[in-house]
């Protein structure tokens, strides 16, 4: 898998390597905000990044079945958008793509908490339950167990 946290928009090679080697791919979402600031409208700056992303790869000939999407919770976002984008995950799915979530002990965490790197483990759980309830295929965490066990259960009573 190639894990492409700029989403074929910083290199312009990317998408044609993926297509050509035929592996699946995270298009992540990321913005340089010196650059590139978000107007009024947060998720749909994100929503039309995230289609312009999808785009670039489909135009280079990537199969839609080796696309996952990753809302990129930590990288181009300051903590109200990484909060506003976790609380809007399920946009995401309107692509119809698979979506990974990865907020694994990240700053976001640590700072709504107060806490640090080591002590973000119920906070990255809170995120990986939102995930799962949002509809999100992959978590990348670092305590997998603990995470593993409270999306279980979140899905055994979504379920219910």
């Amino acid at each position: 898998m190639i894990n492409d946290i700029w989403g074929c928009k910083y290199d312009a090679d990317m998408a044609k390597v993926i297509a050509e080697t035929n592996v699946a791919c995270c298009l992540m979402h990321n913005r340089d905000l010196k650059t590139q600031p978000y107007g009024e409208d947060l998720m749909a700056d994100v929503l039309q990044d995230m289609k312009d992303c999808i785009d670039l790869a489909k135009q280079a000939g990537v199969a839609d079945d080796k696309i996952i999407l990753d809302p990129g919770i930590g990288f181009g976002k300051t903590l109200e958008d990484n909060l506003k984008v976790m609380n809007h995950l399920e946009d995401l799915n309107t692509f119809g793509y698979p979506v990974l979530l990865g907020t694994s002990r990240k700053s976001m965490i640590g700072l709504t908490l107060d806490v640090d790197v080591n002590n973000r483990l119920e906070g990255t759980i809170a995120t990986s339950v939102i995930g799962a309830m949002k509809g999100y295929s992959f978590v990348r965490v670092h305590d997998v167990l603990a995470n593993k066990r409270a999306i279980e259960m979140t899905r055994a009573i979504l379920k219910a």
